[in-house]
């Protein structure tokens, strides 16, 4: 049976080969296929980290009571409803809203880093984050 950190170990190996195969064209003859491929592995499990502690912020934010709850699930159920409101109202996007908000605003890419991943222009990325906002030229 594998424990929890077993299987984030075995993803964050997954992630790892992926992204090296993807970005095979990449590597320079001459360098350590292993010290390349650990970049690759540490760059991974920083941006899972930071989106980790994006996400746990956005769903379960605190206020100035948590810390004095003996159950923090019971600290605000104002908050929590605020979140899963937000939840809610981020899975009624549409798809391509739905992803670029999820690239910049949880995952924290930036707008010509997530314009990259979805393939698509920065004024567009632009516009769909911010309905009727002026394209960049």
């Amino acid at each position: 049976m594998l424990r929890p950190r077993d299987a984030d170990a075995q993803d964050l190996v997954q992630q790892t080969v992926e992204r090296a195969l993807a970005a095979r064209s990449k590597f320079r003859a001459g360098t350590r296929l292993d010290s390349w491929t650990f970049t690759i592995m540490r760059r991974i499990a920083i941006d899972e980290g930071r989106s980790s502690q994006r996400w746990s912020r956005v769903v379960s934010p605190e206020d100035e009571e948590t810390p004095h709850v003996a159950d923090a699930g019971q600290a605000d159920e104002g908050l929590r409803a605020e979140a899963m409101a937000v939840r809610d109202a981020i899975h009624s996007l549409p798809e391509d809203q739905k992803h670029a908000v999820a690239l910049v605003l949880i995952e924290g890419l930036s707008y010509a880093e997530a314009a990259g991943v979805l393939g698509v222009p920065a004024g567009t990325l632009t516009s769909r984050l911010v309905p009727g906002a002026p394209v960049p030229g």
